[in-house]
């Protein structure tokens, strides 16, 4: 090909050398930040909110609320920070599933638990508690959630001896079931269901209390935070709802934040305390920004890994 007319054979060279800098530069840009992803993905934090719903009259619950560990064995620092969480001796766990991303992790991953066991809890399952993930291009989750497509074939994980695991350590399964449990003095009844991703939920409805017993707080506990669940549940009487499954955002934008929740969830709540408001009703709703990532695409960005801390507190008299 020859050169247009009036263009030098030095300024074709110049605009090579630039185009090939340019590429250089989105090269590194690329790996700088895939680089600091990796980094990331490991640094964890605790989240601490403060909640005023418990009846009047009422001592503080501190409930943790755990999400997406997305467990795979040989991950030693995730290890470390899960069992350091006992140390904030919490009166409940609450779990909301996506505890594994490995066929091999359901011992290690109760192992590394194991001193949180100890303390009363519930939990519900996401899909990957029944499925090992698989490879996908993280781009696609950019054109809306990872099951708008039928799901491929996918490696049935060892969910039944997490379960047997958790169910071991007295923690309530709330899969698509309607539990109670005193803590703290405080009657808390439980409605959970299976994860909506898969649209497996079924509603439970809401444990009946006996005439004798006093007032109880409605916690609702899903792993994917559809909306059309959390319509159910606001208008079905909860008074506080927790949910996981967004891995906040995974990779945000600084100053922007998630560009995507993988369910219908506006983005700006696929990670915090916000209120979800159906049928006239306002209802606190905890999105975990969850622990670990898909073990295929290991990285976070601007999004640290958490768990949170949810302090109860009485409602005003």
């Amino acid at each position: 090909m020859r050169p247009a007319r009036g263009t030098s054979v030095a300024a074709l060279a110049r605009a090579a050398r630039r185009a090939g800098l340019l590429a250089g530069l989105g090269l590194s840009a690329g790996a700088a930040a895939a680089a600091y992803g990796w980094w990331e993905k490991d640094q964890f934090t605790l989240r601490e909110e403060t909640v005023p719903i418990l009846p009047p009259g009422s001592g503080p619950l501190r409930v943790l609320h755990l999400s997406d560990i997305h467990f795979v064995p040989g991950q030693g620092a995730k290890v470390r920070w899960l069992a350091g969480l006992a140390d904030l001796e919490p009166d409940l766990v609450v779990n909301t599933g996506d505890n594994l991303s490995h066929p091999e992790a359901v011992l290690p991953l109760v192992t590394a638990l194991k001193p949180l066991l100890r303390f009363p809890g519930v939990f519900v399952p996401g899909s990957n508690d029944y499925y090992a993930p698989v490879a996908k291009n993280p781009a696609a989750y950019l054109l809306g959630p990872s099951n708008r497509k039928p799901l491929p074939r996918r490696i049935e994980l060892d969910w039944r001896s997490l379960f047997t695991a958790f169910g071991a350590a007295g923690w309530l399964d709330l899969t698509n079931r309607a539990q109670s449990m005193s803590v703290g003095g405080v009657r808390l009844d439980f409605s959970g269901v299976d994860d909506p991703h898969l649209r497996r939920e079924r509603y439970a409805g809401w444990p009946v209390p006996s005439p004798s017993e006093g007032p109880a707080l409605k916690v609702a506990v899903i792993h994917a935070p559809y909306q059309r669940v959390l319509d159910h549940f606001a208008e079905a009487g909860a008074e506080l709802i927790l949910a996981g499954h967004t891995h906040g955002g995974q990779i945000c934008l600084p100053g922007y934040g998630a560009l995507v929740s993988n369910c219908d969830l506006p983005t700006w709540r696929a990670k915090g305390l916000t209120v979800w408001e159906e049928g006239g009703r306002s209802v606190p709703l905890n999105v975990s920004g969850g622990i670990g990532t898909s073990r295929f695409a290991p990285v976070r960005i601007a999004c640290r890994p958490e768990a949170v801390l949810l302090t109860l507190t009485a409602r005003p008299a």
